[in-house]
């Protein structure tokens, strides 16, 4: 699928054919979501750049990420889309600057570019070019991205809360913490990646005074982000030593009572071995009380052993 956007005055045109450019025309940004070969190949040539592969997009060297020549600027990035119930999708996506126009290439939906298109169509007169769309694109996922981190600790104090008045279940919760590491750890790796693109581009002299102030503003939110998810990585650690200690207390209680019953039945147990041996000669055997007075025996030892557990405040 191949989306143009035109500039005609001041409004920005959308279409899916490449239409001859009049003198009051200019093509701003080619987005190429899920193209077909065709279409990939129809672009390079018209246009005389290269689009990477998805190999080359999923190369994680520096020269794999950033590429400056003459001709254009090629930037590779990840973006992370999110569905329902913390699940989420890897889409590669490539930037290629060609003067002042744009082109997008990528192989799954994303609404980071949907948000961009609607600031486009809200207020075309600041889309002067391409590069403009190309640092609204990276504004809004930054955007979007501290949305998520706000869901997340959102999620994390509803975790906790729940912690502290006893109304969790441990398995539930450990699943919760692992399925949130995961995803702030892929959160935070998009990130970061997003740092080294907008750092390479900040380099290149293609970009004018007014760009650059507003990639360095880009990259100042994306470092507190990275920041932040940092601490939502430490404070879900810190809730899963939580978790992992009130399993461990729990468990030591139990410990504790199969203990306790233990030693109260230790000493009935041992009259009760006394007195079932096989000898042939026990005088209590003769005694008319010896029964009686044998489970008055046990029943007071264990009443003993009671008594000095609470006395020593084990129980």
């Amino acid at each position: 699928m191949i989306r143009l956007y035109y500039k005609n005055q001041n409004t920005v045109i959308k279409t899916a054919k490449i239409l001859p450019i009049s003198h009051s025309e200019k093509l701003l940004w080619i987005d190429l979501q899920n193209p077909s070969i065709e279409e990939v190949d129809e672009i390079e040539k018209l246009f005389a750049v290269n689009i990477p592969t998805r190999i080359q997009q999923e190369e994680i060297e520096s020269s794999s990420r950033y590429t400056e020549t003459d001709e254009y600027i090629i930037a590779n990035s990840n973006f992370i889309q999110f569905y329902a119930n913390n699940k989420y999708e890897n889409v590669h996506v490539s930037f290629i600057i060609k003067d002042e126009l744009l082109i997008t290439y990528r192989e799954g939906s994303l609404q980071s570019f949907a948000e961009c298109v609607k600031k486009i169509k809200t207020n075309p007169k600041t889309f002067v070019n391409g590069k403009m769309i190309l640092l609204a694109i990276f504004e809004t996922r930054v955007d979007m991205d501290a949305d998520t981190i706000e869901a997340f600790s959102r999620q994390i104090s509803l975790i906790s809360k729940q912690l502290s008045e006893s109304q969790y279940d441990s398995t539930l919760a450990f699943k919760q913490i692992a399925a949130l590491q995961e995803t702030s750890m892929q959160l935070r790796a998009n990130i970061i990646d997003k740092q080294r693109v907008t750092s390479s581009i900040l380099k290149s002299n293609e970009f004018n005074s007014e760009e650059r102030d507003r990639l360095r503003i880009l990259i100042k939110d994306i470092t507190s982000l990275v920041e932040h998810t940092i601490f939502l990585f430490e404070r879900l650690e810190y809730l899963q030593n939580t978790v992992l200690g009130l399993v461990n207390t729990e468990q030591n209680k139990i410990i504790k009572l199969f203990t306790i019953v233990s030693v109260i039945f230790m000493p009935p147990t041992l009259i009760a071995s006394i007195y079932g041996m096989n000898f042939k000669y026990l005088p209590e055997l003769d005694w008319k009380i010896g029964y009686p007075l044998a489970i008055l025996l046990m029943i007071s030892s264990s009443l003993l052993i009671l008594v000095l557990f609470r006395k020593r405040k084990w129980l």
